[in-house]
């Protein structure tokens, strides 16, 4: 009978086989779409990829057998790093006791009994701790199942104002929409889903460090303007917007101003009444709470449009029964989010800036992408020419560090981040892009273990590539 460490070797072999020939027909793929010269370049880089690593996982293998005996560190043992909170958190402690705790809270908060009563109570609370967290008032929070359905239904309630009763676009009035081309994608693909339909989208570019440059869009809002929107912070490098200038512009020029805050609450402060918007979506999974379940900022007098048709839920604006268990997991996690938001910036941003620190220290030819200053405290996204993002996250996760190539919920594209490219990041180092987002349960000891490890990961991935070093 094998032992546990050749089970274990032998699942890491044909783990990485099979993820780097997923690899290899994503260049080959690249290759074939963009019939670029660059891009065929990265094919043969990435079957020299695929050699090394399966080198690379025999020696592992070995590794791991002595570690059975020595139970030293080594590639295969069980520290395990997350370090990819921007994509999700895990749940805190203090919140999944709540959640437990609240589990025999099974009443329909609609309805009028006790059990009923009870649910409706723990429910409005939780409103109230989202809606501190936001900077809003109660009133103005409705519950929905994240970020995505927030601003589709915003994008939605945008659409009827400007179709006619066939629903086909209006041809006079207000009628143009604006975003920026940096959003996340459920934002950019409504936009885009608009934009085919024949509705007028215009979508504003970004400076180098990934900001909406005021100019652009004093020069884009016109008489004509329905809707702006533009995200508080960008999920994959972390720049940070003005969105209270940009509103009072949008606001100035008569236009409804939305703000997709997903990435940007519980991080930095936001404050949808001072800003001045007019919707600001957020998620709870972002902020170490439930999946599942976000909300919707609505300013009093700005008008939604149901998503979701059916019952009275939400003064008939989100049909469907209320999700208590994660309605109470998202407000205890507000409520927490809200408490720490001081420490949370200091602490994680200091870690952020020693792991920036030791890249650049140790590894030469590196670009640092988004804004030196108006950026979240948790995020640091790193381009490394001369390496394939892919092989870099799969090396590393053999080393027990768990990071991303960019947005989640763009992993499978075969193209390279929207956002990068959009702030003059070629193609190559956009596909040579890295991003670490940090959060609660990283320390020091932490960053200094991945600047030991991605070290030589780069080094060896640079010295067998046939693309450029060059940053």
């Amino acid at each position: 009978m094998p032992s546990a460490g050749l089970c274990a070797a032998g699942y890491h072999f044909n783990y990485l086989f099979g993820v780097h020939i997923s690899v290899i027909a994503k260049v080959v793929e690249r290759s074939r779409i963009r019939n670029h010269a660059v891009i065929a370049r990265r094919a043969g880089a990435g079957c020299g990829v695929v050699l090394f690593s399966y080198f690379f996982v025999i020696i592992n293998n070995k590794w791991y057998l002595m570690i059975q005996n020595n139970k030293s560190k080594t590639a295969l043992n069980d520290k395990r790093i997350y370090i990819d909170f921007n994509a999700s958190t895990p749940l805190k402690d203090e919140v999944k006791a709540a959640m437990i705790e609240d589990l025999e809270i099974f009443g329909n908060a609609s309805s009028m009994h006790a059990s009923g009563r009870l649910a409706r109570a723990r429910v409005e609370q939780a409103r109230e701790a989202v809606a501190k967290l936001a900077g809003a008032s109660p009133e103005t929070i409705i519950f929905t199942s994240g970020g995505s359905e927030s601003n589709n239904t915003v994008f939605q309630t945008m659409r009827s104002l400007a179709s006619d009763a066939e629903g086909k676009p209006l041809g006079t009035g207000r009628v143009e929409f604006i975003t920026t081309a940096i959003e996340h994608p459920c934002v950019l693909n409504s936009a885009m889903e608009l934009k085919k339909h024949g509705y007028n989208v215009t979508f504003l570019p970004v400076d180098e460090f990934g900001r909406l440059r005021i100019a652009d869009l004093e020069k884009a809002l016109s008489e004509k303007t329905l809707f702006v929107s533009v995200m508080a912070a960008n999920n994959e490098i972390g720049t940070v917007q003005d969105i209270k200038k940009i509103a009072k512009l949008v606001k100035s020029a008569g236009a409804f101003m939305h703000t997709d805050a997903v990435q940007a609450i519980g991080k930095i402060p936001v404050n949808a009444d001072d800003w001045a918007v007019d919707y600001l979506s957020m998620s709870a999974h972002k902020i170490y709470g439930p999946k599942g379940v976000g909300a919707l900022y609505v300013r009093k007098g700005s008008p939604l449009f149901p998503l979701i048709h059916g019952g009275h839920q939400e003064e008939g604006l989100r049909a469907g029964t209320y999700n208590n268990f994660g309605i109470l997991g998202f407000g205890k996690a507000a409520q927490i989010a809200a408490q720490e938001l001081e420490k949370y910036s200091g602490e994680i941003s200091a870690l952020r800036d020693l792991l920036r620190r030791g890249i650049e220290k140790n590894i030469p030819n590196i670009k640092i992408n988004g804004h030196p200053t108006e950026v979240l405290p948790n995020t640091l996204n790193v381009s490394f020419p001369g390496a394939e993002g892919e092989a870099i996250l799969l090396s590393l996760d053999m080393q027990g560090i768990e990071v991303s190539t960019g947005s989640a919920c763009a992993s499978g594209s075969l193209e390279p981040s929207h956002v990068l490219m959009a702030t003059g990041v070629g193609p190559e180092l956009a596909h040579g892009s890295i991003r670490f987002s940090l959060g609660w349960g990283i320390t020091r000891e932490d960053i200094n273990y991945i600047v030991e490890i991605l070290t030589p990961i780069i080094a060896r991935l640079r010295a067998m590539s046939t693309l450029s070093v060059g940053a």
